[in-house]
């Protein structure tokens, strides 16, 4: 069925990690063959959309956004036939498929990267990068004192061909993710090239990692950022490194190439910046969608989530997009941890002492965040799931340090201190990193690797997942997966336009807002049972005794 050029304005659209989603081959890495053999159960969900992670040929320096071929699938996860067959059986259940594009940096496997280690400064191919000379008397200092992503530098140096250093390039992430010269017209060209190859595929989208980075100024790179995490980028578009104005030309760029489909193909942003920045990524001529992350660190407070919520609406109409909604993704802790946890806890930290720093209530922490989920899939715009919410799982927060993959565990390290003084070669690690949200899916829990495929898990699944498989809650009233198939369900029904008008409450606790056709959504985060008003349940993320509504609960009402 073909669907109209807004669809994506109201979608409810479903991450998929790939290699943690199926394994079809029992090497422990999930795989496209194993995406299609659960086309099904996506189906089930009553999805609109999949947005596929990285399925790229990658050595996963930095779990596959280190693309060392943009036009392919990495052999352990198919071929080109396998995704072709995929894509074929998503769209005949009616499900379109977003693909993630990272144009920030390749790997340093890429074809192009290769070719620029071998030439000569100044080359061609170096130019396609950023390379330049070091300071100091003989280049043995990184041409700035940038610090990146994954520290400690955000440059790394370069060895001749006769084994003299030579120059230094640029990665804001891990030095096997090295930075593209978007001043470089080759690149501009060859990532449209990349657009449309899978565009004629049949692709309907495109997510767009570190949307805001491509462009920097190059004249002031010497002008560090003393720290990636938690400084501030410049609101006015002139930063070294980020949100800069010019990035929109890039955008405007792809829109043409874009609106050359029937339907348009759709694009959002991943960009981090201040929220009325991030609309301008949203605007028709560009992306059309930028994703709204001011949920993911908020705490489970209603008179945050109400602002949030009208802030981003205005935005959005303000732009002419839609808003987009997000409580999890592969980079966060998941939401129904965050929520079991006593307010204020420090996550890093948590992390780091393999959950013990603060006790989690993980019957209050599911109950938060499937009432959260449910008032989300009522409010206009996209909503996007991340796999595994809808089975109700928690972070696997302690998993085994020499089981880790991140390069946030392996390159965040600081030297261990002894009253002020360096101690010996210790090294202390300053973050555990972003495994424990991607920890593959249990889909059987009488099976090995709780039917993620026949043998271990590229990263291993805790006991506890047992309990959370998928033929655990197939079919049975009260489970996660029950409330997000029936809410999707509804959903896919009551979705209506781009307004909602907020219900005055008795209690601050309780947020209230009512859609144009009827469809009520009321909330009670922390507050005393508050009284149902008139209207049919159709669902609720709990029990509801006595015509209230206990706290920590959602419910839905129509005329």
């Amino acid at each position: 069925m073909k669907k109209s050029n807004d669809w994506w304005r109201q979608a409810a659209i479903y991450q998929i990690y790939p290699r943690s989603f199926k394994d079809s081959d029992g090497d422990g890495l999930g795989d496209i063959r194993g995406i299609t053999s659960k086309v099904e159960y996506l189906k089930s969900l009553s999805l609109d959309a999949v947005w596929l992670s990285p399925f790229y040929p990658s050595d996963l320096a930095d779990g596959g956004y280190d693309v060392a071929d943009y036009r392919n699938v990495d052999p352990r996860l198919g071929t080109l036939k396998d995704f072709d067959k995929m894509l074929k059986a998503l769209h005949k259940a009616d499900i379109s498929v977003f693909v993630d594009i990272v144009p920030n940096h390749s790997s340093n496997k890429h074809v192009w990267f290769q070719e620029a280690l071998k030439s000569a400064p100044g080359s061609a191919a170096r130019n396609r990068y950023i390379f330049r000379d070091g300071r100091g008397k003989n280049g043995e200092l990184p041409p700035s004192d940038e610090i990146s992503h994954f520290a400690p530098s955000a440059w790394t140096r370069t060895t001749n061909s006769d084994g003299t250093p030579g120059q230094w390039y640029m990665h804001l992430f891990a030095p096997e993710q090295p930075d593209f010269n978007w001043d470089n017209r080759e690149v501009q060209l060859d990532f449209i090239k990349t657009l449309r190859f899978w565009a004629d595929r049949g692709v309907d989208g495109f997510r767009i990692d570190v949307a805001h980075a491509l462009k920097k100024d190059f004249k002031r790179l010497h002008i560090a950022k003393k720290s990636m995490n938690g400084f501030k980028i410049a609101q006015d578009g002139t930063d070294i490194l980020f949100d800069r104005n010019e990035v929109h030309e890039i955008y405007r760029e792809w829109r043409k190439v874009f609106n050359e489909y029937n339907p348009p193909r759709v694009a959002v942003a991943e960009a981090y910046v201040q929220a009325k920045r991030r609309m301008l990524y949203a605007r028709p001529d560009e992306l059309g969608q930028a994703f709204n992350f001011d949920l993911l660190g908020e705490e489970f407070d209603a008179r945050r989530f109400k602002k949030i919520i009208s802030d981003n609406i205005r935005l959005a109409q303000s732009e002419g997009s839609s808003s987009t909604w997000v409580l999890d993704n592969h980079d966060r802790v998941r939401h129904a941890t965050r929520y079991g946890l006593p307010k204020k806890t420090d996550l890093v930290q948590w992390l780091l002492s393999d959950g013990t720093s603060a006790k989690l209530d993980r019957k209050l922490g599911l109950a938060r965040a499937n009432a959260a989920t449910m008032m989300l899939l009522a409010l206009p715009g996209c909503t996007y799931i991340y796999q595994g919410e809808e089975l109700g799982l928690f972070e696997v927060e302690d998993l085994a340090h020499k089981d880790l993959q991140d390069p946030t565990w392996h390159r965040n390290v600081v030297p261990q201190m002894v009253k002020g003084k360096v101690s010996g070669l210790a090294l202390i690690h300053t973050e555990k990193g972003r495994d424990g949200c991607r920890v593959p899916l249990p889909w059987d829990s009488t099976k090995p690797s709780f039917g993620f495929g026949n043998k271990k898990s590229h990263l291993p699944q805790p006991n506890w997942f047992a309990d959370h498989a998928v033929n655990k809650q197939d079919g049975k009233k009260g489970t996660t997966l029950s409330l997000y198939r029936e809410a999707l369900a509804l959903r896919k029904k009551l979705q209506t336009g781009e307004e909602l008008e907020w219900i005055a409450t008795t209690n601050p606790e309780v947020i209230h807002f009512t859609r144009p056709n009827g469809w009520q959504c009321i909330m009670n985060f922390n507050g005393r049972p508050y009284k149902l008003p008139a209207g049919k349940v159709v669902l609720a993320s709990g029990p509801i005794t006595g015509g209230k509504i206990p706290a920590n609960t959602t419910v839905w009402l129509i005329p």
